[in-house]
């Protein structure tokens, strides 16, 4: 992925930097990201921030270490060296070396995964990745890698977390928002476990309630093998949650504790309910049964801003076309002008005014 240097030094609330980085999307029609006052696109090309690649490696690094910390999660971070106190996310890059024998002298292929799922010997994290399609591994320097870096920005965005980086929030309702927040740490947010069949949450420690989760689930009747070692299962015993096919005893499968041990998933199936994308770094919401990504998750639970793209806290804001918006941003997409109490069209989730959506026929 591109980086912008100057975007390492970013600490402040808002994303105005990085304006020279191109658009993924517009593959060099767009010059460069221009920042709109409020809106999460650029001014230039009108794509959103996801598709200019705007964030670094540790910026995603201490948006992820502050979601978890502050949850049962929080052994997923650790402090910086010399910083703020912030935690930052272990993020668990996996190094894999081939020898290369083609040759007269051996040598060696060196393959960067940007993030593999953590606890696991390279055996079975490699299993794992292999069960992912080929264009998802995240692989440094390949379209797998951005493909991750992407799903970060769309399924966790910074803004869905952290009031200061929201404008669309009017006086009082910070505390509203913490609040949200707080409340899906603690009733909603997961970290998928990778284990064989039969094996999760046998390791790991990742929290205290993990043993005691576990206890209950193995109380449950007859999802058990009469005596039989779990670890080694009849054929078919097992079937992921999502396709409902069944899962070989010998081949990983990811668990979420906030669903039970009695549930798994195929790597490859475990993706958000709503969207289908699969869950960036196995981060899910548990919610009615069912994963859900960070975006939809909270959608699900109160409006998004059609027009800035932050979730709504106000309870007096503005509808059409089953869209939401806050009052102050129900604004023509090209002009700007307010469209409270004036005609406007809606295609694509665009809103636009009269005249603007006459020009854009001609």
């Amino acid at each position: 992925p591109r980086r912008c240097p100057a975007l390492l030094q970013m600490s402040g609330s808002q994303p105005q930097l990085g304006r020279a980085v191109p658009c993924l999307r517009c593959r060099g029609t767009c010059t460069g990201f221009e920042p709109h006052s409020w809106r999460k696109i650029c001014k230039s090309c009108k794509c959103s921030q996801e598709e200019h690649s705007l964030s670094s490696e540790l910026e995603d690094d201490r948006k992820i270490g502050r979601l978890l910390a502050d949850s049962k999660y929080s052994t997923l971070t650790a402090r910086l060296k010399g910083g703020d106190g912030v935690r930052v996310y272990k993020r668990n890059r996996m190094i894999v070396t081939n020898p290369n024998i083609s040759g007269k002298d051996p040598t060696f292929d060196t393959i960067t995964y940007e993030w593999a799922p953590p606890g696991l010997a390279q055996k079975l994290a490699m299993q794992y990745m292999e069960l992912i399609p080929k264009e998802l591994q995240p692989v440094a320097g390949t379209d797998g890698a951005l493909h991750r870096r992407r799903r970060l920005t769309r399924q966790l965005p910074l803004y869905d977390q952290d009031p200061a980086q929201c404008r669309g929030l009017a006086e009082g309702e910070h505390r509203l928002m913490e609040e949200f927040v707080k409340k899906y740490k603690a009733e909603a947010l997961g970290v998928g476990e990778v284990a064989l069949p039969g094996q999760g949450g046998s390791g790991g420690g990742k929290d205290e309630g993990k043993a005691q989760d576990k206890s209950i689930e193995s109380s449950k009747p007859p999802e058990s093998t009469n005596g039989a070692l779990e670890s080694t299962p009849a054929a078919g015993h097992y079937r992921c949650e999502t396709c409902k096919e069944a899962v070989p005893g010998d081949c990983p499968v990811v668990y979420a504790d906030r669903a039970g041990y009695s549930r798994l998933w195929h790597p490859a199936c475990f993706v958000c309910c709503r969207c289908s994308e699969p869950l960036v770094d196995l981060i899910y919401f548990w919610k009615g049964g069912a994963a859900w990504c960070g975006r939809h998750y909270c959608e699900s639970l109160r409006p998004r801003c059609a027009g800035c793209d932050e979730i709504i806290f106000s309870e007096d804001y503005q509808q059409a076309g089953g869209l939401a918006w806050h009052k102050k941003h129900f604004a023509c997409l090209e002009c700007e002008t307010p469209l409270t109490g004036k005609p406007f069209t809606l295609a694509n989730s665009s809103l636009l005014c009269t005249i603007c959506s006459q020009s854009k026929r001609l």
